[in-house]
């Protein structure tokens, strides 16, 4: 080693990463969610706004209570799980999400609220969006007197084990 190199390497800072936190009342993406929940009549308490703040940054989601509690506690949010349970059910009266009970087993929380067509998949439990909604190419006629408000479809998908099968 030169000296210069080992000059270097005696005067090199050391790094700190920080682990990751949230700003529930700075930060561009807080001050959204504060307009969002006030929008709808909900008031903005730092849990509320940390919740939807995970909820809505990545597009549309797909989520149970426990899937966002580990995420909320990832990011040192200091919630309960009865916390994410109460809030969710908040955010679904004030529509900004809608729940989807699958089977009785689980309920999901999806932040794509208007009808359309999910695909489920049963090996690993997880729900998503079709990326073609089916609903236009229903011919659904509703009874008489009443009118379709909305038209919601989960295809339920399992491992194909059967090599023969055509792909």
């Amino acid at each position: 080693m030169t000296a210069m190199e080992q000059e270097n390497s005696s005067t090199a800072v050391s790094r700190v990463v920080a682990k990751p936190t949230y700003d529930w009342k700075n930060g561009a993406l807080a001050r959204l969610v504060r307009t969002k929940l006030r929008d709808v009549e909900l008031r903005p308490t730092r849990q509320r706004v940390s919740l939807a703040s995970l909820l809505f940054v990545a597009g549309d989601r797909h989520v149970t209570v426990d899937q966002l509690f580990a995420e909320a506690k990832a990011l040192r949010m200091p919630l309960s799980r009865a916390t994410v349970y109460n809030t969710l059910h908040q955010f679904v009266a004030a529509g900004l999400v809608r729940e989807i009970a699958l089977y009785g087993s689980k309920v999901w929380y999806d932040t794509k609220t208007g009808s359309h067509c999910h695909f489920f998949d049963e090996d690993d439990a997880v729900l998503f969006d079709m990326p073609v909604d089916l609903t236009p190419q229903l011919n659904i006629q509703p009874p008489k007197g009443k009118k379709i408000v909305g038209v919601d479809i989960i295809v339920r998908l399992a491992d194909d084990t059967d090599e023969t099968s055509p792909q």
